[in-house]
């Protein structure tokens, strides 16, 4: 049976949003990017709020989103990194739905994201980056699956749907 509620979690540029929206399409399922409703409903950018508001504001208001879509039914849910690193949201996930870690190693998150604009965290430096990514692989790893996300996204998606 297809679960009516999909939740991707990973570091970022490991390929949520893409690989959601293909998800989505393949099941008839509406997508969601927790970031982007974020955006929206600020009118401002992550890296702004980060800026105007802190990094504690956002996550707040990331798990208040998250909290709206643990009822709704067929979805996938692209979800921020940090998020699917928070504990209590894996949890809540894990509950309403089936979580997807898409895992990516660190040196294909340098070549993906090293020159995006607009991710704060970014800024900090590679060893913080290491460090952040191993510290919220030990959340990630309490999804249902995982997925190397090392594979061109319409590989991860075809790898998913036979999972299901």
């Amino acid at each position: 049976m297809k679960p009516t509620r999909i939740f991707l979690v990973g570091f970022m540029c490991s390929g949520k949003s893409t690989v959601g929206k293909l998800l989505a399409d393949k099941l008839g399922y509406t997508f969601w990017d927790i970031d982007q409703v974020i955006e929206e409903r600020k009118g401002k950018s992550i890296e702004e709020i980060f800026k105007d508001e802190g990094e504690e504001y956002f996550r707040s208001l990331e798990m208040k989103v998250l909290e709206e879509f643990l009822e709704k039914e067929r979805i996938v849910v692209s979800t921020g990194g940090g998020l699917g690193a928070n504990p209590t949201a894996m949890e809540k996930m894990k509950s309403a739905g089936l979580v997807v870690w898409l895992d990516l190693d660190f040196e294909t998150f340098l070549e993906r994201c090293a020159n995006q604009e607009g991710r704060p965290l970014l800024k900090r430096g590679l060893d913080y980056l290491r460090a952040l990514m191993e510290e919220r692989k030990k959340v990630y790893k309490l999804a249902h699956i995982r997925l190397k996300a090392d594979k061109p996204p319409d590989a991860l998606v075809e790898g998913l749907l036979s999972q299901l």
